[in-house]
Parts: C-alpha cells; sequence; structure tokens
C-alpha cells in the first residue's frame, strides 16, 4: 500500500532546493524518523513524496514558478527533549522530561540513578525498605558522583513506623537532600510537610524559595487534593510549637502547593491502585488547575505520570494527554543497574501483561493494604494472601488448625513458628523494639509481626537471588513489563543482558517523538500505510547518531 491522500487539501507550497522530491515508503519512513527534521509530505501524480531542504510556504496561493510542489502535510522538528514540559525541565535542569522512578529495597540503584543523571534524565534512590546507613552510603556516592547534576531520594509513608520516617527526613535535611518523590501516603505527615517548609524563604526581591521540592506519586484524587494545596495549618501550627520551624516559615509555607510536582501514578507495580491512566491524568490536570486558581500559586504544579509506561506510543500518549514528564518504574528492574538479581531479571523479561496481581503488602499489612506483583514462576501472591486471610480470621497462631500451621512452618517459614518469632523479634529489637513489648501482649499483633516478616524478607530473596526461594520470590511489577516485552520481542533489548537504564529511555522518548509526528500527519488528512509510522528499539549509539543530524 502506498501513501495517498483522500479528499486533501494542499496546505501550502514546497519550492525545491538542491534536492529533488523524494517518492515512496521508504522516503517517508524515513523523513518520519529523523524527528531532528521537518517532514514535508507532496503529492506527486497522486502519490505522496518527501520533500527534503527547500523553503517551505504556509497558506494555498504562491507565484506560479518552477519546481513548486502542493505541501499536503507538515511535522517540524520533534526532539525528544522537546516532549513535555519546559518548566519541568527547567525547574530540575534536565534535558528529558522523563524520571527513573524510585523502587524500595535500592532497586532503583545508585548506578541507575548515577546513569539517569549523566543522561539529561532524573532518577530517585529506592530508599525504602533500607537502613539509615544504608541510605546514607547512597548519599555520599550520589554526592560524589552527581556533582551538579539532579537526583532524588524517595520518602516512602511508614504508618507502622513513623520515628522512622521522621529519622530518614531529618537525615535527608542534614545531608542537603533537595529532591525527594514521596509515595504511599494516604494522608500528610508530620515529617513529610517538615521536610518540605524547612528552610523557606524570601530571596533579596521578595520571591518565596522552598529549598525542598517534593515529587508525589499519587493515585487517588483525594489525596493529590491534598499534595495541590498548601501545608495544613493544624501540622504546621504542631512544628512551631515543637520548634522544629519558625512562625515565618510557617507564614510562608501558606503560599505553596505541597507538593512542586505531582505524578499521577496509574497501573504501576508495588502501591498501586490500578487506575487507568487515560482517565486519571485528566482528572489530576484539572483538579491541579482548580486549586492553581484557588491559591493563586506563582508556579502551579507540574502533573506527570507514571504505570504502564512501557512503549512508545505509550509514552506518546501520556505526553498527548499533558502529561509534563513521564516516570518508569517496572520497566527497569529488567535493566543491568537494578538492584536485583539476574534470576528476577530474566523472570520480568519472560513475563506478559496478564502476569502480574495483587498481594498484601509487609509494610501496611494489618490495613489490607496490597501491591502489585509478578504471579508468574512464583507462589508468593498465593501465600501471602493465605497469610492476610489466616491473620483476619485468628487471634493468635495457635489458634489457627493443626493441619494449616504445619503447612506454614514447613512451607513458609521452613522452620518453626517459635523460631521464625525469635528471628523476628532480633529484627525488631534493632529497628523498633516497642513493637516486641506489644508483641508480648496481644498474641494477634505477635502473628501478624511473623507474617510480615516473611513478606518483608520475600523481596529481599529476590534481590539476592537466594536460589533456595525462588518460589517466594516478591517481585514488584505492574503490566507495563508485559507491554515492554512484547514490544521489544526479536530485538536486542528482548534479553536483560542488553537492557540499560538509558537505553529504554532513549528508545521510548525517541519512539514517542516519532508517534507524535505520525499523529500530526494523520490529523491533517493523510492515510498512511500500516506500520510506517512504527519504532523498533535501537542500539543507543544509533540514536544518539540519529539525533545529532543537524536540524533544517
Amino acid at each position: 500500500m502506498q501513501s495517498s491522500v483522500i479528499n486533501k487539501t494542499i496546505s501550502g507550497w514546497w519550492t525545491q532546493g538542491d534536492t529533488e522530491p523524494e517518492r515512496g515508503n521508504h522516503a517517508v519512513r524515513s523523513a518520519i524518523l529523523r524527528v531532528t527534521r521537518s517532514v514535508n509530505l507532496l503529492n506527486l501524480d497522486g502519490q505522496l513524496a518527501i520533500g527534503r531542504g527547500g523553503t517551505v510556504t504556509i497558506g494555498k496561493k504562491i507565484p506560479p514558478q518552477p519546481e513548486v510542489f502542493p505541501l499536503y502535510a507538515y511535522a517540524p522538528p520533534m526532539p525528544p527533549e522537546n516532549l513535555g514540559d519546559p518548566k519541568f525541565k527547567k525547574t530540575y535542569h534536565l534535558r528529558y522530561a522523563y524520571i527513573a522512578g524510585a523502587m524500595a529495597n535500592g532497586i532503583t540503584s545508585v548506578e541507575m540513578v548515577e546513569n539517569a543523571g549523566r543522561a539529561g534524565m532524573v532518577g530517585f534512590f529506592g530508599a525504602a525498605g533500607l537502613a539509615l546507613n544504608e541510605i546514607e552510603a547512597a548519599i555520599d556516592r550520589l554526592q560524589e558522583t552527581l556533582k551538579g547534576i539532579p537526583f532524588g531520594f524517595n520518602l516512602i509513608n511508614s504508618p507502622n513506623d513513623p520515628e522512622l520516617e521522621a529519622a530518614v527526613v531529618q537525615l535527608y535535611l542534614r545531608r542537603g537532600i533537595t529532591l525527594v518523590s514521596s509515595s504511599a501516603y494516604l494522608d500528610l505527615t508530620l515529617p513529610l510537610v517538615y521536610y518540605r517548609v524547612k528552610g523557606i524563604h524570601r530571596d533579596k526581591n521578595g520571591i518565596v524559595v522552598c529549598p525542598n521540592k517534593v515529587i508525589a506519586k499519587v493515585s487517588r484524587v483525594e489525596v493529590a487534593r491534598k499534595y495541590f494545596s498548601p501545608p495544613p495549618e493544624k501540622l504546621l501550627a504542631k512544628l512551631v510549637e515543637r520548634k522544629m520551624i519558625s512562625r515565618e516559615e510557617a507564614d510562608l509555607a501558606k503560599s505553596i502547593p505541597m507538593a512542586e510536582d505531582l505524578t499521577a501514578e496509574a497501573d504501576s507495580g508495588g502501591h498501586t491502585d490500578n487506575r487507568p491512566a487515560i482517565t486519571l491524568l485528566p482528572t489530576m490536570i484539572a483538579l491541579r488547575d482548580e486549586l492553581t486558581e484557588k491559591y493563586k500559586y506563582n508556579r502551579p504544579p507540574c502533573v506527570g505520570l507514571g504505570g504502564g509506561i512501557a512503549t512508545p506510543d505509550s509514552a506518546a500518549a501520556a505526553f498527548a494527554m499533558g502529561a509534563a514528564y513521564i516516570l518508569t518504574g517496572s520497566i527497569n528492574q529488567s535493566c543491568v543497574e537494578a538492584g536485583t538479581s539476574q534470576t528476577v531479571r530474566q523472570m520480568l523479561a519472560e513475563a506478559g501483561q496478564a502476569d502480574v496481581t495483587m498481594a498484601p503488602a509487609a509494610d501496611m499489612f494489618e490495613m489490607g493494604v496490597k501491591v502489585q506483583v509478578l504471579k508468574r514462576g512464583t507462589m508468593f501472591p498465593l501465600r501471602a494472601a493465605k497469610l492476610y486471610d489466616l491473620y483476619c480470621n485468628y487471634n493468635r497462631f495457635e489458634n489457627i488448625p493443626e493441619k494449616q500451621k504445619a503447612v506454614l512452618e514447613r512451607d513458609f517459614f521452613r522452620r518453626s513458628f517459635q523460631d521464625e518469632w525469635e528471628q523476628t523479634k532480633n529484627y525488631f529489637a534493632i529497628h523498633d523494639p516497642k513493637q516486641i513489648e506489644r508483641a508480648r501482649k496481644d498474641p494477634k499483633h505477635k502473628m501478624s509481626l511473623v507474617f510480615r516478616s516473611y513478606l518483608g524478607q520475600s523481596s529481599n530473596w529476590a534481590n539476592s537471588g537466594d536460589p533456595l526461594r525462588k518460589i517466594d520470590y516478591q517481585i514488584w511489577c505492574g503490566p507495563a513489563i508485559g507491554a515492554f516485552n512484547q514490544w521489544v520481542k526479536g530485538s536486542f533489548l528482548e534479553k536483560p543482558e542488553n537492557r540499560t537504564t538509558v537505553c529504554v529511555a532513549m528508545n521510548l522518548l525517541c519512539g514517542a517523538s516519532v508517534a507524535t509526528r505520525v499523529n500530526w500527519l494523520r490529523n491533517q488528512g493523510v492515510v498512511l500505510p500500516a506500520g510506517i509510522g512504527n519504532f523498533s528499539p535501537m542500539p543507543l549509539q544509533d540514536i544518539l547518531e540519529l539525533l545529532d543530524e543537524s536540524a533544517e
């Protein structure tokens, strides 16, 4: 099928330069792929052709002259750095509107954050689930290796351990970490507000400056409303009362939104509400506009999209819907820099879109909160669900039927309940001794801690690649990984050992530029052959060479 035009009016005229028009699908495809150059689609005897160089005149009238051809459609250059909101890129000194999102337990590793930063993107170290000394070690390295290059750290809601959340905030403030990604918050907490407003001041021109920036990951509109609003006065008053901030800082905080920017988190891995992106993002943008008008912010928060971003078309769709930036997670976990095991990378590389499910979360187990995980090749989702069911139906481990207790001790814990409790107790003796005292008084809480221990260890077994515990691996991911695997099938990116964070990111961004230009042409009434705008994975060097072409 050749490119054609149906009932298409002339958009303008193309005057030939040194190069004659090129006919055929190959010429059209080649022009669309060169995203740093314009696409000039011409009509030559009913067949579309490409005009390279020359001069374009928009409009239907032009004085007759030789070597002038009707222009039927035009697509301007769209290099990947043009995607997204310029304000977002300027705020964080980025070339690309792209975030390598935080994945807990250091899965978003220092290497991943370093590579993203050096490529003109920004990565957030996956601090959740790590001890303070491990987080500080990551700070030491990134502050040493990324001097002048943006990077951030994760701050996760810890309802079962608010002291840890407060300690992480104190660490970030002490070490000068001025950019965090907040996640899993159902409500704003004192430590989160403290981080956001500490150090707020007016510069010499009287402009309010807030040094600490929060990019929130949010699935629910009611939570987003809190982030788009100023910090709650009740929490500000408490911070002033405790002499953690000054009265002036509290007053200035009333003029800023709680979040500098916000990621609408759709059907993602880990903590998620499985929201469809096509409905979530427009709702979040409309809410942002509503509250910006209400509070008269000098800088309205940018709204990006995460969850399900896995192919050039999904990235292009996000930007087309108004996303200021895109955030990826699941697909990065299969990259070589991810802080996980080669076994997990291979399992992820073989997953399909339907190979994920929801399972109880270790950090919010008693609340019934779930996380999205891989179900292919592991029994973790079934076993985690069984533990939660037992927790809901029994008040102490001793009340569980003997047959079921035997299964737990043989297959889940691989030791007696008492031995598992001793190990769990040793952990909490270091991290949160109050839990031990509570467990002595409350057998149900004791049972919960042991069950949570299994859930918590399951992700560590996956990250370390423990071969004896493969059946229990907890691997956070969303359906994006299946879509990505389908897209890269048959290419060099099919093998996880060839997947790097920057190569994956640049393929998505460059492919999104191509998809955007294809849609521009279609929207001008041009009928393109099926597949002519498909973008197949390319080695990073080939992409960089393609983008280095000088724009016309």
